[in-house]
């Protein structure tokens, strides 16, 4: 099934990620090798797309990015 998303952005969050990956001073290859030893397979190229908006994020995902950020979910929720 496909999945359908209304409006430009396709998810809420990344902007936050970035954020927190920033302030970890992280790169996005660190981050994705963070969540690759939590079994959640996430390329670089993806948290790029993730973090501009471009790629969807599954709940699993979601706690990941959570974790390996070291914050809660909520946190990725907050507005600017």
């Amino acid at each position: 099934m496909a999945r359908i998303i209304d409006g430009a952005e396709m998810n809420v969050i990344g902007s936050r990620v970035r954020h927190y990956r920033r302030k970890r001073k992280m790169s996005q290859q660190m981050l994705s090798n963070r969540l690759e030893t939590m079994a959640i397979y996430i390329c670089r190229g993806s948290i790029s797309r993730i973090e501009d908006k471009t790629r969807t994020v599954t709940d699993i995902e979601l706690r990941g990015l959570a974790q390996a950020l070291d914050v809660s979910i909520l946190d990725l929720f907050e507005e600017e």
